[in-house]
């Protein structure tokens, strides 16, 4: 797929203003932020489709208010996320909390705000939601999480549609679901709602989840159950091979094939779950070189930052492009690494660089979604401070 947008899209890394803050630092352009909001609100707008911003992609206070500002709702999938959105201003009729494992506490404040819509994914915890909502004297919206068996095509740790996956609720058991539904007199279903996976940037996937969507309306019409809402999930993937180039995904593609494929009934609203493609190209890790470590067959350029501060390289052999940003000498072939204990800390293999040397600031770009939001303390390391320009 390609990525378009009607104005040229920039990333604003000056190094200059950069050597002042101590590393490593995530680095977040609003302007660009915003450019990608505003193309995805247009195209979005066209059909009425709705949109609620994954909070998991990344949960910085900046982020949640531009989502705000430009109209976007709220996909949980955490008490702490549903707490998050309310707390910034979310309105709670735009906040959805999917997840396969809710606890009682977070099914319980969920209720307590009186949020749109839970994303139910199995007959137990439509059997627990029933019972809490009964105990606070209420009625729970639901939208059942039904699992396509739709190859997502992308790598297994992040493919969701498969019936081996722990997620959703398989065709086969719907119709014991709805025959319990019948008896939870605190449930209301409302819709229904799929997510396949995520990073796909192969527009056919989304067709196949299409013709399964309509499938299951029509499994459903069958029955005499005509639903609020369709949710399709998200799963856009980004280019994170030639950010420069590519920096705002085709939303007029993705949301045009929707509008093409998907076969809705009267009054039916679209509700979409976008995170990773509207936030990881307005961030940036940036990271000083400690040392350069010659070796026999590899040269090592090794950086203050670290699979604590970006996990995605070892813990899904992803790829980021890498920039040093301060040298323009003759190409070198690094391995670009970390200080973390552990040999997976690597960023890049075989990476060539202008000539690195000790205190280089060097970019691992494509880093504002699931960077920030899944560092961790490992090795006791501080968390790693964001800045917004």
């Amino acid at each position: 797929m390609e990525f378009l947008a009607e104005t040229e899209p920039m990333l604003n890394l000056n190094p200059e203003q950069l050597q002042q803050h101590a590393t490593p630092l995530y680095v977040y352009d609003l302007n660009l932020l915003r450019q990608t909001l505003q193309f995805a609100q247009q195209e979005a707008g066209k059909y009425n489709f709705h949109v609620h911003y994954a909070l998991k992609a990344n949960a910085n206070g900046p982020i949640l208010d531009a989502m705000r500002e430009f109209g976007f709702g709220a996909d949980c999938v955490s008490g702490n996320e549903v707490k998050a959105a309310i707390e910034n201003g979310f309105a709670a009729k735009d906040v959805v909390f999917a997840g396969v494992g809710k606890s009682d506490a977070e099914i319980n404040y969920a209720l307590e705000q009186e949020i749109f819509c839970f994303n139910c994914e199995s007959s137990h915890e439509l059997e627990v939601l029933n019972e809490l909502a009964e105990k606070k004297g209420t009625v729970a919206r639901i939208a059942l999480r039904i699992n396509p068996n739709v190859n997502a095509n992308t790598h297994k740790y992040i493919t969701t549609g498969l019936e081996e996956n722990k997620f959703g609720i398989n065709a086969w058991e719907l119709e014991a679901v709805l025959d319990l539904i019948q008896k939870l007199k605190h449930i209301q279903l409302i819709g229904i709602h799929f997510h396949i996976g995520s990073q796909i940037t192969d527009l056919t996937v989304f067709k196949n989840l299409c013709t399964r969507v309509n499938e299951f309306q029509e499994w459903f019409l069958a029955r005499n159950i005509m639903l609020e809402h369709v949710n399709v999930g998200g799963g856009l993937g980004v280019d994170y091979y030639a950010p420069e180039q590519n920096l705002i995904p085709d939303f007029a593609a993705y949301f045009g094939l929707f509008n093409q494929f998907l076969e809705l009934r009267p009054g039916q609203q679209v509700h979409f779950e976008l995170g990773r493609a509207l936030v990881a190209q307005c961030g940036t890790l940036v990271s000083r070189v400690l040392y350069i470590k010659n070796g026999v067959t590899t040269n090592f350029a090794i950086l203050d930052a670290g699979m604590t501060e970006l996990i995605r390289p070892a813990l899904y052999q992803s790829y980021h492009k890498i920039q040093n940003l301060t040298s323009q000498k003759q190409e070198v072939r690094y391995d670009v690494v970390g200080p973390i204990c552990e040999s997976s800390d690597c960023f890049g293999k075989a990476v060539n660089l202008p000539e690195t040397n000790r205190g280089d600031l060097i970019a691992i770009r494509t880093a504002g979604a699931y960077g920030e939001v899944m560092a961790s303390g490992y090795n006791l390391r501080e968390k790693a401070q964001a800045i917004y320009i």
